[in-house]
């Protein structure tokens, strides 16, 4: 796959090397150090571009910046309709933790304001440092949570995830919610999951989500 990476920090930089290592071809944009990100690109064998560049490059675009550089990230990529994105972001903002008026998600926020792409959140639940070391570790199985609303874009972010060395689990899109910050009882953000055990919250999340709650916090690995 082409993939444009919009904020190759901790969380986007290794999932860019990730894909890249895998043979898809990545280009990287958006950074506050252009030098650090043509040095990171050089390194990875290609090149560091603008948002836009970025946008135009990838039938996929991995969205990957802090949440108060989402409206800048979003106006220099310009349009991204017809593109898989795949968000990373999290709405952590100067004063701590974002809260929509509406009620949405901030899943459900990006989607809305991404108008004819294909959204995918994914990669948001487990930190840089966790997700670098599990990829590299193919002793160390676990899943990864992922929701989308259109099964053509969940079938390519599977495929995405499963090669940063991770098992693949989607959620329902009405419970992307479980996706979501804070860390809290009933959620999957911030915790790891066995395999089998991920999926059968997502499989409770269907129908059942007070049963899915429960079993998010009763199969947390502890260790």
């Amino acid at each position: 796959m082409r993939i444009g990476v919009i904020g190759a920090g901790r969380i986007g930089g290794n999932i860019a090397e990730r894909w890249s290592a895998a043979g898809h071809e990545v280009v990287l944009s958006f950074s506050r150090s252009p030098e650090r990100l043509a040095e990171q690109a050089a390194s990875m064998g290609t090149r560091a571009v603008s948002p836009a560049e970025a946008a135009a490059f990838g039938e996929v675009v991995l969205l990957s910046v802090p949440w108060p550089a989402l409206d800048a990230a979003l106006e220099q990529a310009g349009s991204l309709a017809g593109r898989l994105v795949v968000d990373t972001t999290n709405p952590f903002g100067p004063d701590g933790l974002v809260t929509f008026a509406d009620g949405r998600t901030a899943a459900q926020t990006n989607a809305a304001r991404l108008v004819g792409a294909r959204y995918a959140k994914a990669f948001n639940t487990l930190t840089s440092a966790f997700q670098r070391a599990v990829g590299a570790d193919p002793e160390r199985v676990l899943a990864m949570f992922y929701a989308s609303d259109d099964d053509g874009a969940a079938a390519m972010t599977h495929e995405l995830v499963a090669t940063c060395g991770f098992v693949p689990t989607r959620l329902p899109w009405s419970r992307v919610a479980l996706l979501e910050a804070p860390r809290r009882d009933g959620a999957v953000y911030g915790e790891e999951y066995r395999p089998q055990d991920a999926a059968r919250i997502a499989e409770a999340a269907t129908t059942d989500p007070s049963a899915a709650a429960r079993l998010a916090v009763e199969l947390r690995r502890a260790d």
